[in-house]
């Protein structure tokens, strides 16, 4: 059976005249578009834009849900109570619905952003806050989580779908873990080298850690990013790799439970 894995990035996060990314350039190369709702990044405009290029690339479209926090791009953690992350959430991904039913297309997804994905990656009070939205929302809805993650186990059982991930840029630890940004070496920068790495999860199911050692990793989809330099080369380089070795970018909406 021919080997199948999902590529995603982060995009629809540019601000009327701030710009972020490269959204047309990365949409061809990607499989799966993260856009973002409007709570850490993204206006209106700029989010329907995007939804109309994934649509036009038949790209499938995520809700890249955050923290309110559009001064720190969503990457401060935030103590919410449990009732206000869960309406938080749910009128994001509503606000992206009513955008993408505009354009012909619909959110399959979500993802978590930032700060907000590695909290509920361990705490389960948030986690279920936004398990509950999604719940409450559309009970299809797909949750993108870290792979290795509690999260996974809390969402299956409480009956969503769950796709793991990967990141291509990163670097990881021998227990599955990621290497903190703030220690050397934890991202990793060379196409080439990141590319073979994610040819290795995929044949293999696992990558060599920042140790040395092989470390299985259990994912369905590989996150790659576009809004930083020579980062769009290494998300191309890793589709080619990928490709040229016979394995399928094919978005993990058709592939249930991955």
């Amino acid at each position: 059976m021919k080997k199948q894995i999902d590529l995603n990035s982060d995009l629809g996060e540019s601000f009327g005249q701030w710009s972020m990314g490269n959204d047309a350039a990365i949409l061809p190369v990607v499989s799966s578009a993260n856009v973002a709702c409007g709570f850490h990044a993204g206006s209106p405009e700029g989010i329907l834009k995007t939804l109309q290029a994934a649509q036009d690339n038949g790209v499938v479209v995520g809700a890249h849900v955050g923290y309110p926090d559009l001064v720190g791009f969503g990457r401060r953690n935030m103590d919410i109570a449990t009732d206000e992350l869960m309406a938080d959430v749910i009128y994001q991904i509503g606000a992206l619905q009513g955008l993408a039913t505009a354009v012909g297309t619909q959110v399959r997804y979500v993802k978590p952003h930032g700060a907000l994905y590695n909290t509920i990656a361990h705490d389960k009070r948030q986690a279920m806050a936004v398990i509950n939205a999604m719940l409450a929302i559309d009970n299809q809805l797909i949750l993108v989580a870290l792979a290795g993650s509690p999260l996974i186990v809390w969402a299956r059982e409480s009956g969503l779908n769950v796709v793991a991930e990967a990141f291509a840029d990163r670097a990881y630890n021998s227990d599955g873990t990621l290497v903190s940004r703030r220690l050397e070496g934890a991202v990793l920068h060379d196409p080439q080298l990141v590319a073979q790495r994610m040819l290795q999860l995929v044949n293999e199911g696992g990558v060599m850690s920042i140790d040395g050692q092989f470390t299985p990793i259990e994912a369905g989809s590989i996150c790659v990013h576009g809004d930083s330099p020579g980062a769009l080369e290494m998300a191309q380089e890793v589709r080619n790799v990928l490709e040229n070795q016979g394995i399928e970018i094919q978005g993990f909406v058709h592939r249930r439970d991955s």
